[in-house]
């Protein structure tokens, strides 16, 4: 047994299944870091950073880690809450007066001038909890679909906030704010609103307020050519399944500083890096060793449920998704940890939020534990990786 509370043995299945999917050819490289009780209990690089090179996965290889980046962003808009700066349930008009007075779509596939206004306005509370009536062109439909397109695409345009933002004012809603959860670009948003109201692009409050002093040297929106020898290749999967480059370090998006930071999904980290911030987040708010990001009470927050019954009712992405969790100001909860589907495995109060290339995490309170692992690999289809992972390593605790 180790001194992190695992049997060695069980533990080192973790290891035996990544493998199996690297040589399947599933994925191209897996990053896992286990912590519990003050340790780093696991740090497995399997693979390759880049199959064709067969560049070696390493533990320090950097990942763009997609949604990963929202928990990251609604930390920073809760320390300008936390110093009266905005306020949760204040309208963004006064902060944002770009999306005042906006449209809502009369029904979600309707042509976009088949729209009615707003019956309240969006709230910062609407941002963080995805209630704002945004939407990402694949969880739209209809016209609506298509322009967000445009707003998406935009994220790899030289464009700052202020200009994205006008484009954004131009579309519908596609559900009243505040009616249900629905997925979207409410945290790139948030992101905007964030510059405006603390004055430094998006990038450098994030490094000053919360990079640095969690000592996370590698994450940023952007990588130097130095950094990018090891950033890992993303793959993307086509509908026959094959796998194909979408994004290469020698030609990477990355590289061009200028480019929009997504407060959504625009960061590359390490997992160690988002380590110390997840371990910031289970430890309410600071790490051992350091300074207070944020107060215990504005995390405890930020980990409770903000959905009402209603709203859990509703499917997301075509799934029963809050069946046994509720989301909170960025992140996910278990609040229901026997109706997890395929089988439950967090325990009640774990937290997290995972990224669309592979990219995943979560923070167990009562197992005092963080789970790490990253891939970048987009598909369509739900990818078993991370489950399995997550089903291996709580098997493995022995204590």
């Amino acid at each position: 047994m180790t001194q992190a509370g695992f049997d060695a043995a069980r533990l080192a299945e973790t290891r035996t299944s990544m493998q199996g999917f690297v040589d399947a050819g599933k994925v191209a490289g897996v990053v896992m870091l286990t912590w519990r009780n003050g340790e780093i209990a696991q740090a497995d690089a399997i693979g390759y950073r880049d199959t064709e090179a067969r560049t070696p996965m390493t533990r320090d290889t950097l990942f763009r880690i997609a949604s990963m980046t929202k928990p990251v962003t609604s930390v920073a808009a809760l320390m300008l809450i936390e110093e009266g700066r905005i306020a949760l349930e204040s309208p963004v008009e006064k902060w944002l007066p770009e999306l005042a007075n906006p449209n809502v779509l009369i029904d979600p596939e309707a042509p976009l001038s088949q729209t009615e206004p707003a019956r309240a306005p969006i709230t910062l509370l609407d941002l963080l909890t995805h209630r704002a009536g945004f939407a990402y062109h694949f969880t739209a439909s209809g016209e609506l679909a298509h322009a967000y397109e445009s707003v998406f695409n935009g994220f790899d345009a030289q464009v700052d906030p202020s200009r994205w933002l006008d484009h954004v004012a131009e579309l519908p809603l596609v559900c009243h704010p505040g009616d249900h959860w629905h997925y979207g670009i409410s945290t790139d948003v948030l992101g905007a609103l964030i510059q405006r109201v603390s004055g430094m692009p998006l990038g450098e409050f994030f490094r000053t307020r919360i990079f640095e002093p969690l000592g996370m040297v590698d994450t940023a929106f952007f990588v130097t050519p130095e950094q990018a020898q090891r950033l890992s290749t993303s793959y993307a999967v086509a509908p026959d399944g094959t796998q194909f480059v979408e994004d290469h370090p020698s030609s990477s998006r990355w590289l061009d500083a200028s480019r929009f930071q997504s407060g959504g999904g625009g960061l590359v980290s390490t997992a160690d890096d988002y380590l110390s911030f997840a371990r910031m987040l289970l430890a309410r708010g600071r790490l051992p060793d350091g300074p207070r990001l944020l107060s215990h009470k504005w995390v405890d927050l930020m980990r409770s449920d903000f959905l009402t019954p209603a709203q859990r009712q509703i499917p997301a992405f075509g799934y029963p998704v809050w069946r046994a969790q509720g989301f909170g100001l960025g992140v996910s909860i278990i609040d229901k940890p026997a109706f997890q589907l395929p089988a439950g495995y967090r325990s009640m109060g774990s937290f997290a939020w995972p990224g669309a290339l592979g990219t995943s995490w979560f923070a167990d309170p009562v197992e005092n534990m963080i789970g790490i692992m990253l891939i970048q690999r987009r598909a369509e289809e739900p990818f078993p990786l991370a489950k399995e992972y997550e089903r291996l390593i709580y098997a493995a605790i022995d204590d």
